[in-house]
């Protein structure tokens, strides 16, 4: 599982799912749980509240591990694992989810950076809100850009730090190394001597211990379900520690585990500092940067560490090259637009088609100093939909919401708003491997078999494809299709015009709720659609907090959002449909997912024993998902989208999964005019 910058930065877990790159995560925007959505820019998230939801959280997290409880009582009827001892044990510098890594000991630097970059020079960016805490473990407050949760950041190391052109693979950050048997039942890390916080300590074993355990007492609900299958943390010496898991059937909890950001033992048991309380006070870190200045919810600046005890570790080298980061914060995407056009800040990512197309003409593109370029990535898309919260009595039957997304025109959007610049999403993990684009295959099919009966019997014989039309705005053809579904399932036309189901009384009427103006655009024709089939509906924008509330809750009947998915899934399926999750207020389980053939599968995610069977797997959750029809796809794009000043350089070749700006890039002769 991993973590990415902002176009996918979703979660509390990270798993925005999906899964965040801990290696680049200081990319992304201030996030927590959220439902993000691409085209136009969804800046805002969907935060849990700690006061409301804290006892529900700590009730469900037990609930979440009902099934691996399960599982350990089939392993423990089994012969138990013949573990390895520390000492039969090598010390690996790196591993790999599945299969081989790709830099071995001697490498000298990542492919995709640029190992003669220079330094020095300033960065600055910009992000739409505000912030009021350098905290970013704990669910209240909303924290500043260049702290994360997990992974390392400018501020702080973590133990290993995955790179960006492999599907999932750890390389020694803070810890020179990884110690793993072949079961998995449990795993070590060796703390490299040269490794020391910023004020001159050494960080040791001791900061690992009290950082796993404050984040399970303290931090986000999202790290006892992460790390849930932790039985025992030992100190071995000064410089080591181990991890002893409650049965060896979670094959990634080893390398989640080496995402872990560490901190500091001796800072954070000082009588003024308190882990579990937002803030604002610079906390000491061991990254590659500081922070310089704060001006609460307007700006915060990063000063680069010229004797960072890391900076020559072949991970880091080509990386890290501004001597600040500065982030300025806007309320108004408008006006951060008109900011950067006017040399306020040097590098975006744009997610807006419109804008995209017309926002940036000004003298200084005409002039050069602008250039805007399209840069291919592989990064996986996830799903961006019009979710349906089947809780709603309105969206439980299966033929409703198959026949509500007839209603939805994306060609003729796509055309008439961006340009025809997006691509139709036909799947949960769209832009990878891991997408059930075709029939499935011989190891699918046998992997399916055994649901056969308890699934939907296309998953075996067809594919997945959304409505589809011309794109010239006329699509009587689809609805047409919708209302002979929503006949056979029994929904006749009352006498308000509104379809209904005489034997169980559900009128189909329902509210999309949104946070952003932006997507009126979209989403009006397709409610005047639904209206020409007897379907009422409606469009509410309520502010961010009242949102983030809601969604926590699961009070809405749809949404538009993104389920982000990596390239290597696993645990954060849990997190997206588990049954224990369907309840559990703040989890993202938005759809409220409760199938026992999901909840099985997911943990055959988990235990899969070659990237073959990964993806095999979770190719056959994908089918299963898809054909359940529990959201109106919407669109993805295989391009970053960027605008710089010409003052900044970057690598020939950008990493496939992140643009990298604030670790990849550098400042051209001094940086910015």
């Amino acid at each position: 599982m991993k973590f990415g910058l902002n176009l996918f930065l979703t979660t509390c877990l990270v798993l925005s799912g999906g899964y965040i790159n801990p290696s680049h995560a200081e990319d992304a925007p201030s996030a927590a749980i959220e439902a993000v959505a691409e085209e136009p820019t969804l800046e805002t998230t969907v935060e849990a509240t700690v006061e409301d939801i804290a006892d529900t959280v700590e009730e469900t997290v037990e609930s979440v591990s009902e099934s691996v409880d399960e599982l350990e009582a089939i392993a423990d009827e089994t012969t138990a694992p013949q573990t390895a001892s520390e000492d039969e044990v090598k010390l690996m510098p790196a591993v790999a989810m599945h299969g081989d890594i790709k830099y071995l000991t001697d490498f000298k630097h990542f492919d995709y950076v640029n190992p003669d970059a220079p330094k020095g020079g300033k960065l600055r960016q910009h992000e739409i809100g505000g912030f009021d805490s350098l905290n970013p473990f704990i669910v209240k407050g909303s924290k500043a850009d260049g702290v994360n949760f997990l992974g390392a950041s400018l501020l702080y190391g973590a133990l290993m730090t995955q790179s960006a052109d492999e599907p999932f693979t750890m390389y020694g950050y803070i810890a020179k190394g990884i110690k793993m048997p072949k079961d998995r039942s449990w795993v070590g890390f060796v703390i490299r001597d040269e490794a020391k916080w910023h004020d001159g300590t050494p960080i040791t074993a001791a900061d690992v211990k009290y950082t796993f355990e404050q984040m399970l007492e303290h931090g986000m609900p999202f790290f006892k379900a992460y790390y849930g299958d932790v039985d025992q943390v030992e100190i071995l010496s000064d410089k080591e520690i181990k991890f002893t898991f409650k049965h060896s059937l979670n094959a990634e909890l080893p390398l989640i585990l080496s995402q872990l950001t560490i901190i500091p033992k001796h800072y954070w048991e000082r009588e003024e500092n308190d882990i579990s309380k937002t803030n604002l006070t610079p906390p000491l870190g061991s990254g590659p940067y500081r922070v310089k200045s704060v001006d609460a919810g307007r700006s915060i600046s990063y000063e680069r560490v010229k004797d960072w005890w890391a900076k020559d570790i072949p991970i880091n080298v080509g990386r890290y090259n501004f001597d600040e980061i500065q982030y300025d914060y806007y309320k108004d995407s408008n006006v951060a637009l008109e900011a950067f056009l006017a040399g306020e800040y040097d590098v975006r990512l744009e997610n807006s088609s419109l804008q995209w197309q017309n926002g940036y003409d000004s003298p200084a593109l005409k002039q050069g100093k602008i250039i805007k370029g399209e840069f291919h990535h592989e990064r996986p898309a996830g799903m961006q939909a019009f979710i349906y919260n089947i809780r709603r009595d309105v969206f439980k039957d299966i033929k409703v919401r198959e026949a509500i997304a007839y209603a939805f025109d994306f060609e003729w959007s796509n055309k008439q708003y961006a340009f025809g610049a997006y691509k139709r999403n036909q799947s949960y993990f769209e832009n990878s491997e891991l997408a059930a684009h075709d029939l499935p295959d011989a190891r699918e099919i046998a992997f399916l078999e055994k649901y056969r009966g308890r699934i939907p019997d296309s998953v075996f014989t067809e594919v997945y494809k959304a409505p589809e039309t011309d794109g010239s705005g006329n699509n009587r053809d689809n609805l047409r299709k919708a209302k002979m579904i929503l006949k056979e399932a029994g929904y006749v036309l009352g006498k308000d015009k509104v379809v209904h189901n005489p034997k169980t009384g559900v009128k189909l009427e329902f509210e999309i709720l949104g946070v952003s103006p932006l997507f009126e655009r979209w989403t009006l024709p397709f409610i005047k659609n639904l209206d020409r089939i007897g379907i009422k509906a409606n469009f509410r924008i309520i502010d961010p907090a009242q949102y983030q509330n809601r969604v926590s809750s699961f009070d809405y009947d749809m949404i538009i959002g993104t389920i982000a998915q990596s390239e290597s899934p696993g645990n954060e399926q849990r997190d997206f449909w588990n049954s224990a999750k369907a309840d559990m207020q703040g989890s993202r389980n938005y759809i409220g997912v409760k199938d026992p053939v999901i909840d099985e599968i997911i943990e055959e995610i988990i235990q899969a024993p070659t990237r073959e069977d990964l993806v095999a797997r979770t190719r056959s959750l994908d089918r299963i998902l898809l054909a359940n029809h529990y959201v109106i796809p919407q669109w993805y794009l295989d391009t970053w989208r960027i605008a710089y000043w010409h003052t900044l350089g970057f690598p020939e070749g950008l990493s496939p999964q992140t643009p990298g700006f604030t670790d990849l890039w550098w400042a051209k002769d001094g940086g910015a005019e």
